[in-house]
């Protein structure tokens, strides 16, 4: 009898036969805890990456329809549940992480890290951008969910972006049609973004540099950057800030199996290196609860939550990296 790790490995082959033949790199069972923030989360069955946008147009486009696909970032807002995610997990990579300024703004890819776009932008001399080296995310991720620090949102310099849906038709946008509100965006759902135009303004370069120091000094010293974190777990309910809730009923310090509320910013969950994804998502959901009972506000999730509980996932026996 095969054993099961045998077992599961070949039906990840079997899977990656029944893909359409790309440019980019498939990769059966990662490990998704060495791609996301928080260190936590079962293996991916397939990962993806593909070259450009047109060999992810090329893959939706042919790819089986019973194959559900997921999109990842960098994994620094996402929780990856124990169980991990089946069928293909897309990772936009090097092939769509591009910045260019070119006349009508500044060209930027949905992979391409949002500390890096603010680096590229003040080495231009293109101001109103410094926010994003606030935010440890992708563009594409910065798109979906309206994203923003310091008092600024992509909404408010975004022109226009490009997304392939899930029959690898390529759409076109103006930032109005994405309808912006506070971390939403009305984009659909199976839309994966691959480029965006960001208004490129001229701005002096040394007001840039000083207001970048500023954000990046600001956020290493009031959040837990160096930590295995999410970023903001919650969102901010109207009129208030979630770290004074969960601060004003006992949440700061609170831990759970391996996870823990930093004791910096209690609006961020910690894995103190021994949390499994179950450890941190009941932490939040007890500190959502704590909140409920003491103020009668819901407070909603920031993070995304994504894949299968433990023993519900891909069968991958021992997830290589």
């Amino acid at each position: 009898m095969m054993p099961k790790e045998s077992v599961g490995a070949a039906r990840t082959l079997e899977l990656i036969d029944r893909l359409p033949a790309v440019r980019g790199r498939y990769r059966p069972c990662v490990a998704i805890s060495e791609l996301v923030w928080f260190r936590v989360g079962g293996p991916a069955e397939v990962v993806f990456r593909p070259a450009d946008r047109d060999d992810l147009a090329h893959f939706l486009r042919h790819k089986p329809s019973d194959v559900p696909v997921t999109v990842i970032g960098v994994g620094s807002n996402l929780l990856v549940r124990d169980g991990g995610i089946g069928g293909v997990v897309v990772r936009l990579g090097r092939g769509l992480s591009e910045v260019a300024l070119q006349d009508d703004g500044l060209h930027v890819g949905a992979g391409a890290l949002d500390g890096n776009v603010a680096l590229s932008a003040m080495q231009l001399g293109i101001g109103g951008l410094e926010f994003l080296s606030g935010i440890p995310g992708t563009i594409g991720g910065g798109l979906r969910m309206n994203a923003g620090a310091y008092s600024c949102e992509f909404k408010d310099v975004l022109l226009r972006a490009e997304a392939v849906d899930a029959q690898g038709r390529v759409h076109a946008v103006d930032a109005a049609a994405l309808g912006f509100t506070y971390r939403r965006s009305n984009a659909p759902a199976d839309w994966i973004f691959t480029s965006a135009v960001l208004r490129a303004e001229r701005a002096d370069a040394a007001a840039i540099a000083v207001r970048t120091k500023e954000i990046r000094d600001r956020r290493e010293s009031t959040q837990p950057v160096r930590a295995r974190t999410g970023g903001s777990t919650f969102k901010n309910p109207p009129g208030t800030s979630a770290w004074k809730l969960i601060d004003s009923v006992g949440g700061r310090g609170l831990a759970s199996g391996g996870a823990r509320v930093s004791d910096l910013h209690c609006n961020f969950l910690i894995n103190d290196g021994g949390a499994t994804a179950a450890d941190i998502e009941q932490l939040g959901g007890s500190l959502i609860e704590r909140v409920r009972a003491a103020t009668g506000i819901t407070m909603e999730w920031e993070i995304q939550r994504i894949g299968a509980t433990a023993g519900s996932g891909p069968d991958c026996g021992r997830a290589g990296a």
